[in-house]
């Protein structure tokens, strides 16, 4: 066990891990005792904020940063940026060893997936969330230093790592999920949710009864809220559960003064209102997940402010889409791999011998799935399913299904095995009219909502397949083992960390003056 805020801060409960940390301040504690946090003073929101993320969302393993001091705003008032774009936070953020490898966080991932029981919420009467209460004539939306995050953006998003909570008004089902949220004006924000999405279900009741939807927007919280918000979680599912379920603790929550529903009692900022049918104003365009200013501008519903609660100090957390890969990429990596992985398995699909949502597809566009084939169209069921299941099936564009010995997170190996090992007449299917959005780049303006995909079965054919050319080189585990073994060469040092010379050196001559 380590110390409070040390890289294994991890406390155990009915003998099982669980994170140690309540909120964002426990979290960057921790995290910074890993030496994982950066401190920047004096950045604008205005272009520094959005090009040091853009800076730090490309590149590997890149640390977080906290700005303060940011022109035009009260110190204290903050923004953080980057919390999960790298594999040791994400790991500790989830409760398990920083040190953990790719492939075994994906597989410790998909283990704890099988062990998750909702864990109802602890409803509280206070929290630090209600420090500051701003209603009426106090509703400012620009008292936080929103930065711009892209050069094109249309305005000020205050909402990218953001958790928009709903309420399904038929069951009471709390939803939330990650939905773009824009300063439109002191006590107004846009709030764009793509079609089949669980938020758009919701609202899509309320509107076609003529009501208006309730929602709370969180943007500043615990960092597993967010993961919760980012991913497919089963209809039906409550985030706050399911999140409670991963730290293995309740999530306690208050009561929004207007709306009724369940805010985060430690989260940083939440801004709490109404969306009504008929009030829409134009919204973008934004930066996307795509790489692409993808939707445009449009008319968009819009969040009527009742209430903006937040911390004394608060930070505001920001995510912004950058070309992939960015930081959700490099944290849904892991997780929507373990996620697709499993559902797969839930299918009926064995054999199944990993799965990587490709980051350089933000991991929708390209999944990887490797099998052990054991039967004909063994393959082409993993990708066509893989391509249409829940946790894959949204704005997807090509699977390419792998033999066992192809490292799937290498897309050099599985381009040569797509190359070498798959004829376009026989192996390639072509699945049409299914689900997209209007953040599609592909897709005509006047056409979007569906969209094509292409399953790509790069096995060993079945019926020959012992008569396949034999491959060079090793396997991906046997690669790993090298790396472990021998990686240290790759940095120019010796076992002990030294750099060493590349030829040993005999005795040095005197030079002798030129006559």
């Amino acid at each position: 066990m380590g110390r409070k805020g040390s890289p294994m801060s991890i406390a155990t409960r009915r003998g099982r891990e669980t994170a140690s940390y309540t909120d964002l301040r426990d979290w960057l504690r921790a995290v910074d005792g890993m030496g994982e946090v950066r401190y920047v003073k004096g950045a604008s929101w205005e272009e520094d904020i959005g090009r040091i993320s853009e800076m730090l969302h490309h590149t590997e393993e890149s640390p977080a940063v906290l700005f303060d001091a940011i022109p035009g705003y009260p110190r204290g008032f903050r923004v953080l940026v980057n919390p999960l774009g790298a594999r040791r936070r994400l790991a500790f953020t989830l409760g398990m060893d920083p040190q953990l490898s790719t492939p075994q966080l994906i597989d410790a991932w998909e283990e704890r997936l099988g062990q998750i029981d909702p864990v109802p919420v602890e409803e509280v009467d206070g929290g630090p969330i209600l420090e500051n209460v701003l209603e009426g004539d106090q509703i400012d939306l620009f008292k936080f230093p929103t930065p711009k995050w892209h050069h094109l953006d249309g305005g000020r998003y205050i909402g990218t790592a953001v958790a928009d909570v709903t309420r399904d008004p038929d069951s009471n089902w709390i939803n939330f999920g990650t939905y773009r949220v824009m300063i439109h004006d002191r006590s107004h924000c846009g709030l764009y949710i793509s079609p089949g999405k669980h938020g758009r279900l919701h609202r899509d009741k309320y509107f076609a009864r003529g009501e208006p939807m309730p929602v709370l927007a969180i943007v500043g919280m615990d960092p597993i809220l967010f993961l919760a918000s980012c991913l497919e979680i089963p209809l039906g599912v409550n985030e706050y559960e399911w999140a409670g379920a991963v730290k293995r603790g309740p999530v306690a929550v208050v009561r929004g003064r207007h709306t009724g529903l369940p805010m985060p009692a430690h989260a940083e900022i939440v801004i709490e209102g109404f969306v009504h049918p008929n009030a829409r104003i134009m919204e973008g365009p934004f930066g996307e997940w795509t790489g692409y200013y993808a939707s445009g501008s449009r008319e968009e519903p819009v969040i009527e402010v009742k209430a903006i609660y937040h911390r004394d100090d608060p930070i505001l957390m920001g995510c912004p889409p950058n070309k992939p890969p960015y930081e959700a990429h490099h944290f849904r990596k892991y997780l929507r791999s373990g996620l697709l992985r499993k559902a797969l398995k839930d299918a009926g699909v064995p054999g199944i011998a990993g799965v990587y949502c490709h980051p350089v597809g933000g991991c929708r566009l390209l999944y990887i799935v490797a099998i052990r084939q054991m039967y004909p169209g063994h393959a082409r069921q993993a990708g066509l399913l893989a391509s249409q299941v829940r946790a894959g099936a949204y704005m997807n564009r090509m699977v390419v299904v792998v033999d066992e010995d192809i490292d799937i997170t290498d897309l050099h190996d599985v381009m040569w095995a797509v190359l070498t090992r798959a004829d376009p007449a026989q192996d390639y299917e072509i699945l049409r009219r299914c689900w997209s959005g209007p953040l599609d780049p592909a897709i005509h303006p006047d056409h979007k909502g569906f969209n094509s995909r292409v399953i790509i079965d790069a096995t060993r054919p079945w019926e020959w397949r012992d008569r396949f050319p034999i491959p060079i080189g090793p396997d991906p585990e046997y690669k790993r083992e090298t790396r472990e073994k021998w990686g240290w060469l790759l940095d120019g040092s010796g076992q002990d960390g030294r750099t060493t010379d590349p030829l040993p050196r005999g005795p040095r001559r005197r030079r002798r003056p030129a006559r």
